[in-house]
């Protein structure tokens, strides 16, 4: 069996490829020679990245078989997201990989600032001693403004607190309750300004944080004030920064990235106060092992066709912990819904019961579209394109939550709707610390049964020797029950036999089974 291609196009550590395993042929090529990547892309199942190579419209156009691309880092500067999900590769990062580095790092920069390390190194080692022109500040008792109180600026907040100093914060997302757990006070960006004598970024780059700290800002803050950015290039304009330190309206700055990367000749660069490092926040071996790992993991769970939680092109952002065991039994109730019709789907609809909708529950829509298509069609089908394959054949989706569920601690229905107005659904929860997924409905039918690969759903006549017939006729062609489970809405009245067989039913079995019963309804789903 040919096992599937794994491109590494950037040096990455060892523990990357340990972490993948045997299952995959490994391939390494230089991602930064465009002609050499495009070569070696055109069979590649998955590409590794880290963020030298560009990964862009004409690298999906020239994979043929790319399923994912891993970036072992956070940024994604480097890769075209918008074109990756058009193309239904999926596209995973290491988000929490460098984020002890990166905090570490701007801290680092922070005392550099303080103490005039760089230019008094720089000096002694030139032969001079210059014990008074490199006088410094103690951060004890200073006010120290994070802008952005994300992952990162928290564990700056975790670090400096240890000094002694006053932490304060803007960030228009977090709660003031929260940054109080870490005391941390939230303030307006004005006031953050106004008030520190240190501040350091750690923002995400977007439409609205490039150029945040500005001509305008620069005007607000004290002169004394020293300025991080570790975070992305552009969110601290470096123009108005280089005229602000000239005219001594800033004390100092640290810098770790740039608005244009790789950057070798800044007029920052020329000023004693200015302590520069060439995007260092990654760079450390336990960071680029983290990040290697992780997205190894990743490739490995994308190419056996699992969602990846890492996964930033995915419909649904971030999944919550309690729902991630959900998404299986999804996709089976999805692929179990699609194979009770033979019309074409126009509508999927899912409802959720239990605490769970506490949390966001997109991704279930997109995981009961995974297993209905995959059901329907024989193109390959992701949790990336699902979306855009389900709106190309005009099936619409809609997903409903409520906390109540009566029977179990948490319950999902996925409903279809075929073209003709017929109506089928399947229900399910999962029990258990091994999340064994159970099917408990078939319509108005009430069921406990495991989900299995083969399965069989027959609807009939409530009457005396049903199981009798199924039993003999699957005998007769050598398929072994492992469950029969029968439902029935009134004594004699209507009834349905769910099955779970060691082997697919053919059909013409199936057609027997249905004509010996008279059954109005007899459907074989297969799972694998």
């Amino acid at each position: 069996m040919t096992k599937p291609v794994v491109l590494i196009a950037e040096e990455l550590s060892p523990a990357t490829v340990h972490a993948l395993g045997s299952e995959f042929e490994i391939r390494n090529c230089d991602g930064t020679n465009r002609e050499e990547l495009l070569k070696a892309i055109a069979d590649a199942d998955a590409l590794l990245v880290r963020s030298a190579t560009k990964v862009d419209e004409e690298v999906f156009k020239n994979a043929k078989s790319l399923k994912v691309v891993a970036r072992a880092g956070v940024g994604l500067d480097n890769v075209d997201v918008a074109a990756a999900t058009y193309a239904g590769v999926m596209v995973v990062n290491a988000p929490t990989s460098n984020i002890t580095s990166a905090a570490e790092l701007a801290v680092s920069l922070l005392l550099a600032t303080a103490r005039n390390i760089v230019p008094a190194n720089f000096a002694l080692k030139n032969g001079e001693w210059k014990r008074s022109k490199y006088t410094g500040i103690e951060l004890s008792e200073k006010t120290i403004g994070i802008v952005g109180l994300g992952r990162i600026g928290v564990l700056v907040a975790q670090r400096l607190s240890g000094f002694g100093v006053n932490l304060i914060a803007y960030d228009p997302y977090v709660q003031p309750a929260k940054a109080a757990s870490y005391n941390v006070k939230m303030v307006s960006l004005d006031d953050l300004l106004e008030q520190s004598d240190f501040i350091t970024v750690h923002l995400p780059k977007t439409a609205e944080t490039a150029g945040l700290i500005g001509e305008e800002a620069l005007k607000k803050v004290k002169p004394s004030v020293r300025i991080i950015n570790a975070a992305r290039g552009g969110i601290v304009d470096e123009t108005a920064l280089f005229n602000a330190l000239k005219e001594g309206r800033v004390a100092g700055a640290g810098l770790d990235v740039y608005s244009s990367e790789p950057c070798t000749d800044s007029p920052l660069f020329a000023l004693d106060q200015v302590v520069a490092t060439p995007h260092l926040g990654a760079s450390t071996d336990e960071a680029q092992e983290k990040a290697g790992i992780a997205v190894a993991k990743s490739v490995r769970l994308a190419l056996s066709g699992e969602l990846v939680p890492d996964a930033v092109n995915v419909s649904g952002g971030a999944i919550a912990k309690s729902v991630r065991p959900l998404l299986p039994l999804v996709e089976d109730l999805g692929r179990i819904a699609a194979g009770l019709v033979h019309e074409s789907i126009i509508r999927v609809h899912v409802e959720v019961q239990g605490e769970v909708v506490d949390n966001d529950l997109k991704i279930l829509e997109t995981s009961a579209l995974k297993g209905l298509l995959t059901q329907l069609i024989s193109e390959p089908v992701s949790y990336v394109n699902a979306p855009n394959l389900a709106k190309d054949r005009g099936i619409e989706t809609s997903l409903h939550g409520t906390p109540e569920s009566l029977d179990h601690k948490v319950k999902i229905t996925v409903e279809v709707t075929t073209t003709n107005g017929e109506v089928a659904s399947a229900s399910g929860t999962v029990v258990g610390q091994q999340s064994l997924i159970k099917l408990v409905g078939i319509d108005k039918y009430d069921l406990d049964v495991a989900i299995s690969e083969n399965m069989a759903f027959i609807k009939y006549g409530d009457r005396p020797g049903m199981m009798g017939i199924v039993g003999g006729i699957l005998g007769k062609a050598n398929i072994n029950i492992a469950n029969l489970q029968l439902s029935r809405d009134t004594k004699g009245g209507n009834a349905l036999i769910a099955l779970t067989v060691d082997s697919q039913i053919p059909m013409d079995v199936l057609n027997e089974i249905s004509s010996a019963m008279q059954a109005s309804f007899a459907r074989a789903v297969n799972l694998n």
